[in-house]
């Protein structure tokens, strides 16, 4: 396919260019080998300076190098991922991209000062597919706390670790058609859903509580992180410290729901109320980009194995009951409507950004700071419901 018929060599440049057009980038852990070999063989040649992307090789070296990854390799110039004309989707999701720009509605969240200074014309989509095909537009590698974005993937830990009928002992399963920081539980006196701040914070306190007794509360930090990292493909995921201390110290309505659940007897036995609310705004708090959030995404969308590392992270069990309850509770009080017109799995956050899974196709992370007044970005929903015209 790529070789000189003059020389007969293949210049590395123009196969790496063509390996990118299927959606597969270079950094891809699955093609470690091959970049490994390529640098090998850049280095035994005696180039000086210059990148390995610059060389021409002969058939048999050229076969040395994509040797281990060749499956790979084959099923993507074979047109057998998930989305085959992947060049041709791109156009539409940068069509989609574009006709958002122009939004200026909503307003970027104000209740902590950490938030309000984010700048409003940030604007990013990435897509992740089960394949590990991958597109980035816009500002895709600036930072931002996950937020409630946080709060389905601290749900399917908790699923993970515990199991879904001891999880929903203390938290319900349905919409609670009211705010989501209300100051109310359904008829069980259980958090009607993990999605809004009563079910998140009790699913916190689940995993503090109930998992690894003997961690203490630094290491239940950094299992959780670290789970949090593989569900991203071990890619971006860091901490805000000045969000945390924010977050704690604007949290008089949470801090309500939790002395209400308490007074209610929601929680676990032996759980700490305050180390139990410290640990779910430090899950709030957690610090993501597009890039790795669409990854997590991806892995949601594919049954809990990360396309890219192949490792399995989560149970499908537990991938099923987080995407049910995205799909019926993820969009505040738009969740309704958004299911109708989108139909999609999704989970939004105060900070901008909105989790979109197509299970066994794909995962989306869409970030825009400015928020409508049910608290959902307001370019991340016009993308969400936009048609091909």
């Amino acid at each position: 396919m790529f070789k000189n018929e003059d020389t007969d060599l293949l210049p590395v440049g123009k196969f790496l260019a063509a390996l990118r057009s299927t959606g597969l980038r270079r950094n891809d852990p699955r093609l470690a080998e091959m970049t490994d070999n390529l640098r090998k063989v850049h280095k035994e040649s005696g180039y000086e300076g210059g990148s390995p992307e610059t060389q021409k090789l002969n058939r048999e070296t050229f076969k040395t190098v994509i040797a281990p990854n060749i499956v790979l390799i084959s099923r993507a110039f074979r047109h057998q991922f998930v989305i085959p004309d992947f060049q041709g989707f791109c156009k539409y999701i940068e069509e989609f991209y574009w006709r958002c720009k122009n939004n200026t509605e909503g307003k970027v969240a104000g209740y902590i000062p950490q938030l309000a200074r984010m700048n409003p014309d940030y604007w990013g989509v990435s897509v992740v597919t089960i394949d590990g095909q991958r597109f980035s537009i816009g500002d895709t590698s600036v930072p931002f706390t996950l937020q409630s974005c946080s709060k389905p993937l601290t749900y399917a830990i908790a699923l993970d670790q515990l199991g879904a009928d001891l999880v929903h002992k203390y938290i319900g399963q349905e919409p609670s058609g009211r705010n989501f920081n209300e100051l109310v539980l359904d008829y069980n006196k259980k958090p009607h859903n993990p999605m809004i701040n009563a079910g998140a914070i009790l699913c916190c306190s689940l995993l503090k509580t109930l998992i690894r007794h003997e961690m203490t509360l630094a290491e239940k930090f950094d299992f959780t992180m670290n789970y949090f990292k593989r569900l991203a493909g071990g890619e971006t995921i860091g901490f805000n410290n000045a969000v945390f201390l924010s977050e704690r110290e604007a949290a008089d309505r949470n801090y309500a729901l939790g002395f209400y659940m308490r007074e209610n007897k929601c929680f676990p036995d032996k759980a700490n109320l305050r180390e139990c609310m410290d640990f779910y705004f430090q899950c709030c708090s957690m610090e993501a980009n597009c890039e790795s959030m669409s990854m997590m995404a991806a892995t949601l969308a594919n049954g809990g194995i990360c396309p890219t590392t192949e490792e399995k992270v989560l149970k499908p069990d537990s991938v099923r009951d987080v995407l049910s309850l995205m799909h019926s509770c993820g969009m505040y009080d738009y969740s309704g409507q958004f299911a109708f017109k989108v139909g999609l799995p999704a989970k939004s956050g105060v900070c901008g950004a909105l989790l979109l899974v197509v299970p066994n196709v794909m995962g989306l992370c869409i970030w825009s700071p400015p928020l409508d007044s049910l608290g959902n970005s307001c370019r991340g929903v016009q993308f969400c419901e936009v048609r091909i015209t």
